[in-house]
């Protein structure tokens, strides 16, 4: 009996070490790519961040990652505005996690409102507010120019209905070690991503590059080289939808000569800072 114990207690020991090590932080900044705007975030300090999860739909989701518990613990969930290419598996991430889902202050009290998450769940903020979902990170709401409804299928009737979901927001994402992320969200041009950029200094941005619903490759070349000038620029809401025709090679041609990194990873790829 007391040797039985003793080896469930050795088990129980190595598994919670092994556990552990799994999830110590690494020192660096890791972003991966899961198609259209979703990307899966793991910080210095080892937190998982997830943004705009259209994965089980997505086509260009790696097979693993329909499966949401392939992401591991999520620790900040950000969505940038209603569409359902943005907000699909929001909900059931927030709840598999019991986290709060960040989105724009209104599109968050209508979720709240049709009962698709707990007020507990919904937290709301705006444009220039900054929030704190974890120790060490924080989150701004910027502009992003585009649009923004949510198709909620009413239990009731069986009938999609249109919402309103508020403006639509890109974030700043600023690590536990000063790193920061731009997630553009879905944006067309407009001239204040030149004050963003000058304000917040962004390290890395998250782009893009599609075309149709939002800026497309010479767009957001012209914006990267004129406004922006980050240090590197990820691309991204291409090729998930057919009218998003843009791509990164056609990026990086527009973009010409330039000290901007551009990193142009396939879904499930990764890149480590």
């Amino acid at each position: 009996m007391k040797r039985n114990f003793l080896r469930l207690l050795l088990a129980t020991v190595l598994a919670v070490s092994t556990q552990a090590w799994a999830q110590a932080p690494s020192g660096k900044t890791e972003v991966m790519w899961l198609g259209q705007s979703a990307f899966r975030i793991t910080t210095p300090g080892g937190k998982v961040i997830v943004t705009d999860p259209w994965l089980r739909p997505n086509p260009l989701t790696p097979p693993q990652y329909k499966d949401l518990a392939a992401l591991g613990k999520v620790d900040v969930l950000l969505v940038t505005h209603g569409h359902a290419d943005h907000f699909a598996d929001a909900p059931d991430l927030a709840k598999m996690n019991n986290i709060p889902m960040y989105a724009p202050g209104d599109m968050n009290q209508v979720v709240g409102l049709l009962g698709i998450l707990p007020a507990n769940q919904v937290p709301r903020f705006n444009k220039s507010g900054t929030v704190t979902p974890v120790p060490g990170i924080h989150v701004t709401a910027v502009h992003a120019d585009h649009s923004s409804i949510l198709v909620w299928k009413n239990p009731a009737s069986g009938k999609d209905e249109a919402h309103y979901a508020g403006e639509p927001v890109g974030y700043i994402i600023e690590l536990e070690n000063g790193f920061r992320i731009w997630h553009m969200g879905d944006t067309g041009l407009f001239s204040d991503m030149r004050f963003i950029a000058e304000y917040y200094h962004p390290d890395l941005v998250l782009m893009p590059i599609g075309g149709h619903f939002t800026m497309g490759p010479a767009e957001a070349a012209y914006a990267t080289r004129e406004w922006i000038k980050a240090k590197a620029v990820i691309p991204m809401h291409y090729g998930a939808n057919p009218l998003g025709r843009g791509t990164p090679e056609e990026f990086q041609r527009a973009l010409g000569d330039t000290a901007t990194r551009v990193l142009p990873l396939k879904p499930g790829e990764k890149a480590v800072f």
